[in-house]
C-alpha cells in the first residue's frame, strides 16, 4: 500500500483549524509545485458533514483562466461558497452567485452608483474618519496599548460602508455582527456574535435585534449563508428601502433604488436585499482583516514599516503589497459548466473549482521571492480583488482606506509593536484577525487632536 505524499497538504489546507496559526503557505507551495490542480477531500470536520470534494486550483495562471471564463467555470451553478449551499436557489440570486448576462445586469446600476463625485465625497469622509480614529487610539497619551483589530480597524469599514448604504451611524455595529455570523460561522467565537445589542440604534436596527437566531437545540446557529439563517439583516434590508423610498439620500443604495433600467424596470425588493447583504458582508469584512493583517506584515519586517515612515509616498506599493501578503480572502469557488482540461487535470462538468488567492499571491512563477514582503514590489499583478467580471466593486474604496488609515497611524506615532501574539479566525475562507494587541509610542511632534 502507498501513502500519498500529498494527502497531509490537502488536509492542512481544507481543515478550517489549521488557519487559526495560519495559511498552510509550505503545504500550498508543495501542491503548485508537484499538482498545480488537484483533488482534495471534504472530511466530516467539526461536527460539518463531509462534502464532495473539490479541485483546488493554485498557481497565478490557472486562477486568472478559472476568473475569466465564466461559460466555462460557473458562479451561478454551486454558487461561490466551498461548502455546498443548503438554499442554493435563494444564494443563486445573490449578484455574487450569477453569471453574465444576469451578472452584468446586476452590476450595472452598482456600477452607475458610484460616480467620480460619489467616490470623491467617500474619500473626504474616509481620511477623516481615519484621523478620528487614531485621535480616539493616542488621545491625550504619550504611550499606550489597544487591540488595533477591535478598536480601531473594525470601525472604519463600518463608517464608511454606513454613508455608502446609507445606515445610520448608530446601527453600524449590526454589520460587525452580521459579518461575523457569516464569515465567522467556523469560528465558535464568531457564530454567535452579538456585539450589538440595539442601544443607541434606530427603531430598524431595534426591530432587526428582536429577530436575532439564537443557537438550536444542539449549540449551533442556522447557516447564516441561507436566508432562514439572517432574519434579523433581511428584516434591516427591508427597513431601509421603504425608508430610502420614502425619504432618498445622497447615499449609494439611495441612488440605486431610484434607477431606471432601459427597459423601465427598478431593482426588485429581493435584489435589493440581496445586495445590501453583499455590501453589509463582503464590503466590510475583506478590509476588516486586510487592516491589522496589513500592520502585522509591516511589524514583521521593521525595515519596511522604517521605509514607509520615511518615505510616505511608498504607502500606495504599500497597501498593494499587504493586500498581497496577507491575502484577506483566501479562496473562491467556481462549478464546472463542461468537461474542462485544467493544467494536466481532468475536471469534470459539474465538480466544484476553487481558486486560491492565497496560493496564487505566492506563485514563483509570477513573484519574485514571494513570501518577502516588500513595499516597493513592481509590478504586483496579486488577484487579492479577483479578476474577470466579479473582480471587486470596492476595490477602489478599500485602497482609499488602507492609504487614509496608514497614513495617519505613522504620521501620528513614532514606535509601534506588538503587545501580544494576534488571534487568527478558525476559517479557510477569510484569514481574520480576531485580536490583534499593539503597543504604540506618540510621535513627539504629534498635532493637536482634530
Amino acid at each position: 500500500m502507498t501513502t500519498d505524499p500529498r494527502a497531509a497538504d490537502r488536509f492542512a489546507v481544507v481543515d478550517p483549524a489549521t488557519y487559526e496559526s495560519g495559511p498552510p503557505l509550505d503545504a500550498l507551495r508543495r501542491l503548485r509545485a508537484q499538482a498545480p490542480v488537484v483533488w482534495v477531500d471534504e472530511p466530516e470536520l467539526h461536527g460539518l458533514p463531509a462534502g464532495p470534494g473539490f479541485w483546488l486550483v493554485t498557481r497565478h495562471a490557472d486562477v486568472d483562466r478559472v476568473l475569466r471564463d465564466p461559460a466555462t467555470f460557473s458562479s451561478w451553478l454551486g454558487a461561490t461558497q466551498v461548502r455546498d449551499a443548503a438554499d442554493l436557489a435563494w444564494v443563486r440570486r445573490m449578484m455574487l452567485n450569477t453569471d453574465p448576462p444576469d451578472h452584468t445586469r446586476l452590476r450595472r446600476p452598482l456600477t452607475r452608483s458610484f460616480t467620480p463625485r460619489t467616490v470623491a465625497a467617500l474619500t473626504a469622509a474616509i481620511e477623516a474618519t481615519a484621523a478620528e480614529l487614531v485621535d480616539r487610539m493616542i488621545g491625550d497619551g504619550d504611550r499606550g496599548s489597544c487591540d488595533f483589530a477591535r478598536d480601531v480597524a473594525a470601525d472604519l469599514p463600518l463608517r464608511t460602508l454606513a454613508d455608502v448604504l446609507g445606515v445610520p451611524a448608530g446601527d453600524r455595529w449590526l454589520m460587525y455582527d452580521w459579518s461575523n455570523r457569516v464569515i465567522g460561522w467556523q469560528d465558535p467565537d464568531y457564530a454567535t456574535s452579538a456585539a450589538f445589542d440595539g442601544t443607541g440604534g434606530t427603531a430598524m436596527a431595534q426591530a432587526a435585534v428582536a429577530l436575532r437566531p439564537g443557537p438550536g437545540p444542539h449549540g449551533r446557529m442556522p447557516d447564516p449563508r441561507t436566508r432562514a439563517g439572517m432574519p434579523d439583516l433581511y428584516a434591516y434590508a427591508r427597513l431601509l428601502a421603504e425608508e430610502k423610498r420614502r425619504s432618498p439620500g445622497q447615499d449609494v443604495m439611495s441612488v440605486l433604488l431610484a434607477q431606471v433600467d432601459d427597459d423601465g424596470a427598478r431593482v426588485s425588493d429581493a435584489e435589493f436585499e440581496n445586495m445590501f447583504w453583499l455590501f453589509a458582508v463582503a464590503g466590510n469584512e475583506t478590509l476588516r482583516n486586510g487592516l491589522p493583517g496589513g500592520l502585522i506584515a509591516l511589524l514583521e519586517h521593521p525595515e519596511q514599516l522604517a521605509a514607509v515612515r520615511a518615505d510616505p509616498s511608498l504607502l500606495p506599493g504599500a497597501v498593494e503589497e499587504m493586500l498581497r501578503w496577507w491575502t484577506p480572502v483566501m479562496v473562491f469557488r467556481r462549478t464546472a459548466a463542461t468537461d474542462v482540461d485544467l493544467s494536466g487535470a481532468r475536471v469534470g462538468a459539474g465538480d466544484k473549482v476553487v481558486v486560491s488567492f492565497t496560493s496564487a499571491n505566492r506563485d514563483e512563477a509570477v513573484f519574485d521571492d514571494p513570501d518577502r514582503f516588500d513595499v516597493r514590489r513592481s509590478p504586483n499583478p496579486h488577484l487579492s480583488f479577483g479578476h474577470g467580471p466579479h473582480f471587486c466593486l470596492g476595490a477602489q474604496l478599500a485602497r482609499v482606506q488602507m492609504r487614509a488609515l496608514f497614513a495617519e497611524l505613522l504620521r501620528r506615532t513614532s514606535e509601534l509593536e506588538l503587545a501580544g501574539p494576534p488571534v487568527l479566525l478558525r476559517s479557510n475562507f477569510q484569514r481574520g484577525v480576531k485580536r490583534l494587541p499593539l503597543r504604540w509610542v506618540a510621535a513627539a511632534d504629534r498635532p493637536a487632536q482634530r
